[in-house]
């Protein structure tokens, strides 16, 4: 009965998989195989629809919105490592806030995008590049998942530091820092795959284009040219690429740190 599970997930990952193959095919189709309909004919590779992208300039264009993207997620992405890494030490040290977090856990970001965009309003925030920033400066997510790394950490060898004339400093860099380095990376790739993935958000508070996330250019392009699959698959391809070369060199780690979570 063992092929009988193998072709189950084999099923699943063609499944899974299929959506994304499209994707890749329909990126490199040349624009005129589009428009007659000949689609699965014979293929001959092309970047036209690449190009495309850049019709409107580098930085109006996809390509300034993705860089712009990868900014921004990355600046979202250390501020929740240094928030979250300061939070769950003080919750292991007896700061008495970890239900505070797996309550706000519960909370979806939607009902907070009204109080959000009047506190947005009222700081005059809106349309700049700090309303994509300074909301996401700290995750109840990271905070939790560094609290079950450091939980890991024996509370000996703690102990022993601080004997030794360790101060919190040393403690926080010298010996956690290393020690949860896994957790560290697995909490940052998926800090950065969440706020990367946001469209809804940036649409309401950043809808200026000098600050439009390449989710939204996406989502434009994709309302003015609901037909046109190459430009749309390209936009795709290149957008999903940032987040699947970081899963795939920190894959390791990743793995490595939700098992542990599961033995604990």
């Amino acid at each position: 009965m063992r092929w009988l599970g193998h072709i189950f997930v084999f099923g699943v990952a063609a499944l899974v998989g299929l959506p994304f193959l499209w994707m890749a095919y329909a990126a490199f189709i040349p624009p005129e195989q589009v428009f007659t309909g000949n689609i699965f004919g014979a293929f001959k590779p092309s970047l036209a629809n690449f190009a495309v992208l850049a019709k409107e300039g580098f930085w109006d264009g996809f390509w300034g919105r993705l860089v712009f993207s990868l900014l921004a997620s990355g600046s979202v992405t250390l501020l929740q490592l240094f928030t979250g890494f300061l939070a769950a030490y003080s919750i292991r040290e007896g700061a008495r806030l970890l239900p505070f977090f797996l309550v706000t856990l519960a909370i979806p970001m939607e009902l907070l995008l009204v109080p959000l965009y009047g506190l947005l309003q009222g700081l005059h925030l809106l349309d700049t590049v700090w309303a994509l920033i300074l909301p996401f400066a700290a995750s109840p997510y990271i905070v939790f998942l560094l609290f079950q790394g450091m939980r890991g950490v024996p509370e000996e060898l703690l102990e022993a530091a601080r004997l030794d004339g360790a101060g919190h400093r040393v403690l926080l860099g010298q010996i956690l820092f290393p020690l949860l380095r896994a957790q560290l990376i697995a909490a940052g790739v998926l800090a950065f795959a969440a706020h990367w993935n946001l469209v809804l958000y940036p649409r309401i508070v950043a809808g200026a284009p000098g600050i439009k996330t390449v989710q939204t250019w996406i989502t434009d392009l994709q309302r003015q040219n609901p037909a046109d699959w190459g430009p749309l698959s390209a936009a795709a391809l290149a957008a999903t690429l940032p987040l699947v070369l970081l899963y795939l060199v920190y894959e390791r780690r990743i793995v490595e740190t939700f098992e542990e979570g599961l033995k604990g």
